[in-house]
Formats: structure tokens, C-alpha cells, sequence
């Protein structure tokens, strides 16, 4: 890999090189783009599946563990654990088929029905994946939940989706579930997993895994399931108001599979790692189902972020495709390169990153530090899978959500008077990111919410909310939510310009950036910044980081007020929250915060 000398053009942004890779990249499992977006077709993607045996349909737990333990993938890992106090286990695909075989046969020896919603609520233990797959088998709706939610969220979201089974700890049952089980009524089980040094669960109303599903059967026959059958719900955060619940379908696995094999490069012989919680979208499409369905070893971490740890694990496993978030990846950076100094991470061959856009600083921080560019992808909840990505063998353009992924129409749109949309042909017009409907993991709808569901279509796009540009190669670049647009003296403003100039100085470590309403000009562009290690917020760097972003980006677009924070408030994905920046400095309603990790006012 090279890097490119930018040059002004309409097609990439000045400053940052393009990091260019051979053409044809040999060993990539997408070696020609263009060769193989022609030729795709999502019929062909599912014929790399095997479906049900005697054709009796599309499970997502038989792709994930039941094809590859009745093959020659029987006796390889399928998840390495690795516990918060050093502590290991690990599954083959044939202990995978074994347990989830028990959880099912323990939701069907509790006359629970197909259809049900079956909620974990857990950190990342293996218990969660088993849970998770046995539901699918079950033909069950599986939902995982952050175990870092407060008692209100959880019951918002069991009562949302009308949670039938939820799957926990005692330690969680005690803190987060016995305050609000009475306000629960549909909840018919509570299933405990054992912790470490903990005896039999003597909890009225709950259940001990040890009598219910380990004696249970590890022999299960999957029913017939049709692939539009409900398998997951996803929940997702409105700027007001009740969570969203995405609605997934077992066809999604089809999307799943393909997207680990092209937007991640999953090879045979890979130890992946994706450091996401089950809670968050990724961690159920990326951190179980597709390195199973691929076939390959899954590292499941319990422990939160930690550098050392965090290289630690990538060292002894010898992880070999690593997929983390941009908060992750600006942690890292704050500590600096010496921080990685004395790890071999040799073995790394491929890094991706998601959550929220990744400044074009953490691409390449990651090719000068382990030799390798981070890879930005783009999708949502609602998309159930990777939509946009920077391929293993495509030219990396820092700051780019990268290309279509064969199968998906994406374009540029703009609203119409008659209500319609029209697709955006000119490179670098701005317009909302939408997608031609259609994919297999495509939500099937807002569980109780068929009219908001409705609206996200139009003209047979799905209208994602995100603007964004395309340029003359076909690579799409970020602008910023629809409600995050800055309109500043009849200009439009994408925060996430402003936040990269920003964090281009050696003194920021994050930024968030909103408007602030302004008599004259409409909004101005207000900044909330949080410093790196070694540098203290004072009246005189304010004006420095003033004076920066106004020559990076001109009088108009640099913010016009800057707020030094100690941490900037985020969700547990990573995403900053701008609406909560913006909700507290106008002192408006907050909203949904179940989803805040970080918070520091």
C-alpha cells in the first residue's frame, strides 16, 4: 500500500492522501468491484447457503452453526471467550450445535411458542450467543439487550416487544429486573446463567439454567422456517419519544453472510474479532451470525475497552480481521503509537471500523501504526447489514464511507414538490442517502409502528435520514443527520466537516458540533471539544483552535463558539450525541437517554 498525494478535485477532498492499493488485491474475496457488482444477484448470494435440509427453508442458526457441525468444520472453533478476569472456554462448532440444541429444547419444554420474544439481557458470555442462536432455532424472536441498561429502558423495551422469555444473570436480575418484573406481566420466564462462585439460583420467580437447559436434549431438529419469518428485533433510539423496534427477518442471514465475505474479507482460515456489544446491532450481525455462517473463529471478549488490554487480546489471539468503532479507534490515538509499541500484531491483515463516521485522522493513524488503513463502512439498524464500505482491495479515500456493496442500489436524492424523489447525478451535491428497497436484511417494519415505517419509503427508496455526496468515483462521503444540518446564513453545514478540521489539531481529541440559533445569520456553527492528554483548556487555545478552524475552513463553515468538555456525551455504539450537545445547550427536552454511555456535563 501507497500513499497517494491529493490534489484538489471534486472527486476527493484536499489534504488527506488516498491510500491506493494494487488493483485486484490477490487473496481479496472481492478482487474487481465493478466485475462482480455486474454480475450479482441475490439469488446467487443465497445459493452459498444450504438452507433447511429437504428444502424446508432459511434458518439463520442452521447457517450460522448446524451446516458447518455436520461437516469438516465440526471440530473447529467457533467462539474463543475470553472472560473480564482472564478466564477462557471455548466452542467448536459442534459444542455450538450441541448448546444451542438445549436452549431450544428448554424454550419448547417450557410451552413456549414459535413467534415468541426471547430477550438476553448479559454481557458478552457465551451464554448470550447460545441464547441468541437457540431462540433462532426455536423459531423464536431474539433480542438482546445492553446489559449496561437501567431497569426503565429494559422494561420500555420487554414491554415494546412484549417479551416473553428474558435470559440474565442473578447479579442483573437483582440490580435491573426485580425492580420492575411486577410491571411485567406478559413475562412468563426468567431464566438465570450462572456466575462465577455463584450456587444454585434460589431467586423466587426465575429459573437456574443448570436445571432447565443444561440437562435438556443437544439433539434438535430445526422446523420448517419460512425466510421471511421474524427472527430479530433491534431497538434503536428516537430523538424523542419510545425507542424504535427494527424488525429483522431470517432472510437478513443471506446479507449477513455476503457482507462478512466482501465488506469484512472473512477468509477460512481467520480469527475475527468485533469488539461491538450483542446489544448494538453490529454485535448480533457481526459479532455472532456473520463469522459463523463464514465459518471462521470468533474472539467473544467480555472485557470493556482497555488499550492494553484490547492489544493484549489481539496479540495472543493472533487476530487476523479486527472490526471496532470509531470511539475505540480516537481512545487509542489519545495514548499515542508508543502505546503499541512491544505488541506483534504482525498477523493483523484487515481493520474495519463503524458506528459513526471515522475521521479521516483515525484512517490513517491506522496505516502508520499497524501498517494497515481502517476500513469505514455505513449502514443502520434499519439496513440490518453493511451497505457502504471501503473494500479490502478498493482505494482507501480517508473520511469516505466507501462503495455500494454489490446487490445495493444506493443514490443521492432530493425531495420533489409532488412529494417524490429525484436521484442527484452531479459528484458532490448534497442530498439524503438512499437505498433501492429490496436487500435481504432490509427491516420488515417498527414493531407497532406500521405509519412511521411507512414513511421511510418513497418511491421505492429507502430514505435513510443521513446526507451525504457521492463523488465522480462512485465514493460517498457523510455529511451529518438531517436534523443535525446547520443552516448558517443560507448555508448548509455538515458537523462532521467541521468536527475533522477540528480534530486535524494536536490538541483535540473529539469534537462534537451543533447549530446554536443566531438572530442574524440563522445558526452559528458552536463546537464542543475534548482535549488529548497534556493539554488544558484555556482562553488562549480557544482562540488558537478559533483561528484553525477558520482557515481550514473559511469565515463561514468554522465554528464561531467553542466549549472545552472533559468527555463528550456518547452512546454505547460510539455515536456522539449532538442532539443531547444541542438539547442541553437550548435547554430543550433530552429524550431517549438509554442508549448514553458517556456523559460529563
Amino acid at each position: 500500500m501507497v500513499l497517494e498525494p491529493a490534489t484538489p478535485s471534486p472527486s476527493a477532498p484536499p489534504l488527506y492522501p488516498r491510500i491506493v492499493k494494487p488493483r485486484g488485491l490477490v487473496g481479496a474475496n472481492l478482487a474487481d468491484y465493478e466485475a462482480v457488482c455486474h454480475a450479482f444477484s441475490w439469488t446467487a448470494a443465497r445459493a452459498l447457503l444450504d438452507g433447511l435440509p429437504g428444502g424446508r427453508g432459511l434458518n439463520i442458526a442452521h447457517e450460522a452453526v448446524d451446516r458447518h457441525a455436520a461437516g469438516a468444520r465440526a471440530g473447529r472453533e467457533a467462539l474463543r471467550w475470553i472472560g473480564q478476569d482472564g478466564s477462557r472456554r471455548t466452542l467448536t462448532y459442534r459444542d455450538l450445535r450441541a448448546a444451542t440444541n438445549r436452549f431450544a429444547n428448554a424454550l419448547r419444554g417450557l410451552g413456549v411458542a414459535e413467534g415468541s420474544a426471547v430477550f438476553v439481557l448479559a454481557g458478552r458470555i457465551p451464554e448470550l450467543v447460545i441464547a441468541v442462536l437457540g431462540a433462532l432455532k426455536a423459531r423464536c424472536v431474539a433480542s438482546p439487550l445492553f446489559s449496561a441498561f437501567g431497569p426503565e429502558p429494559i422494561a420500555t423495551r420487554l414491554t415494546i416487544g412484549e417479551g416473553r422469555v428474558l435470559v440474565t444473570t442473578g447479579s442483573l436480575y437483582r440490580r435491573k429486573i426485580a425492580p420492575i418484573r411486577a410491571h411485567l406481566p406478559q413475562l412468563d420466564h426468567v431464566i438465570l446463567v450462572p456466575e462465577p462462585g455463584q450456587g444454585e439460583s434460589a431467586v423466587p420467580g426465575t429459573l437456574d439454567w443448570r436445571r432447565i437447559v443444561d440437562p435438556a436434549s443437544p439433539d434438535f431438529v430445526i422446523p420448517p422456517t419460512d425466510p421471511e419469518d421474524r427472527a430479530l428485533l433491534h431497538f434503536t433510539s428516537g430523538t424523542t419519544g419510545r425507542p424504535k423496534g427494527a424488525i429483522h427477518v431470517h432472510d437478513a442471514v443471506v446479507t449477513h453472510h455476503i457482507t462478512g465475505r466482501y465488506a469484512l474479507d472473512l477468509h477460512d482460515e481467520d480469527i475475527f474479532w468485533c469488539t461491538a456489544d450483542p446489544g448494538w446491532v453490529t454485535g448480533t450481525s457481526y459479532g455472532i451470525v456473520a463469522p459463523l455462517t463464514n465459518g471462521v473463529t470468533s474472539v467473544f471478549a467480555e472485557a470493556e475497552f482497555d488499550a492494553a488490554a484490547w492489544y493484549g487480546i489481539l496479540q495472543r489471539e493472533r487476530v487476523s480481521v479486527w472490526y471496532t468503532a470509531p470511539t475505540a479507534i480516537r481512545m487509542m490515538m489519545k495514548l499515542g503509537a508508543e502505546a503499541v509499541r512491544g505488541y506483534d500484531l504482525g498477523h493483523l491483515r484487515f481493520l474495519a471500523s463503524v458506528g459513526e463516521p471515522l475521521n479521516p485522522e483515525a484512517v490513517l493513524w491506522g496505516q502508520e501504526v499497524f501498517g494497515r488503513p481502517f476500513h469505514d463502512n455505513w449502514w443502520q439498524t434499519e439496513t440490518g447489514g453493511i451497505m457502504i464500505a471501503n473494500l479490502a482491495a478498493m482505494d482507501v479515500k480517508p473520511g469516505s464511507m466507501g462503495r455500494p456493496l454489490p446487490g445495493i442500489g444506493a443514490a443521492i436524492v432530493q425531495r420533489a414538490a409532488d412529494g417524490g424523489v429525484v436521484p442527484v447525478e452531479a459528484p458532490m451535491v448534497q442530498g439524503e442517502l438512499a437505498l433501492r428497497a429490496g436487500w435481504p436484511s432490509m427491516m420488515r417494519g417498527y414493531l407497532h409502528e406500521e405509519e412511521r415505517y411507512r414513511k421511510c419509503f418513497v418511491g421505492g427508496w429507502y430514505l435513510t435520514g443521513d446526507l451525504a455526496m457521492r463523488d465522480a468515483d462512485g465514493y460517498y462521503w457523510f455529511v451529518g443527520r438531517a436534523d443535525d444540518v446547520i443552516k448558517s446564513s443560507g448555508h448548509l453545514i455538515g458537523p462532521f466537516e467541521v468536527e475533522n478540521a477540528l480534530m486535524e489539531h494536536p490538541a483535540v481529541a473529539e469534537a462534537g458540533v451543533i447549530g446554536k440559533p443566531d438572530p442574524v445569520a440563522g445558526e452559528i456553527v458552536k463546537a464542543f471539544v475534548a482535549l488529548k492528554p497534556g493539554f488544558t483548556a484555556s482562553e488562549a487555545l480557544r482562540r488558537e483552535l478559533l483561528g484553525h478552524a477558520r482557515k481550514r475552513l473559511g469565515a463561514v463553515v468554522a465554528p464561531k463558539e467553542i466549549e472545552f468538555r472533559l468527555v463528550l456525551p456518547r452512546t454505547r455504539s460510539g455515536k456522539i450525541m449532538r442532539r443531547l450537545l444541542k438539547a442541553r445547550e437550548l435547554g430543550l427536552p433530552e429524550g431517549d437517554l438509554s442508549t448514553l454511555e458517556s456523559d460529563a456535563r
